[in-house]
């Protein structure tokens, strides 16, 4: 069976941001099936460089980085740029910071 490329917002039910505190943003990955869950996991493409590189943010400013089996689901926190609710911050909530994930290419 011919498996081809997807986007991840193709394959992932929920990708979404939030604050997690007002340093950090947390980014869920949620799938609605094991199997495509299992296809990003498996991939290793949603890995600390990647995440550096889409967010800007130096490998050690990611915290977490997990797959969760049970709920099909990937989550991420790293350190925000801007501190939430400063001088500079967009996003107050850190609601609108999943975008950059949305065209990672899973094989």
């Amino acid at each position: 069976r011919l498996i081809m490329a997807a986007k991840l917002y193709d394959l992932a039910k929920v990708l979404r941001s939030k604050n997690s505190g007002p340093f950090e943003i947390t980014l869920d990955i949620i799938f609605s099936s094991k199997d495509d869950y299992e296809r990003v996991k498996n991939s290793e493409i949603i890995n600390k460089k990647l995440i550096s590189e889409l967010y800007n943010v130096s490998i050690e400013d990611i915290s977490v980085l997990v797959n969760y089996d049970q709920a099909y689901a990937i989550k991420i926190t790293m350190k925000r740029l801007i501190d939430s609710g400063t001088i500079g911050d967009t996003d107050v909530y850190g609601a609108q910071q999943h975008a950059p994930l949305m065209n990672i290419i899973i094989p």
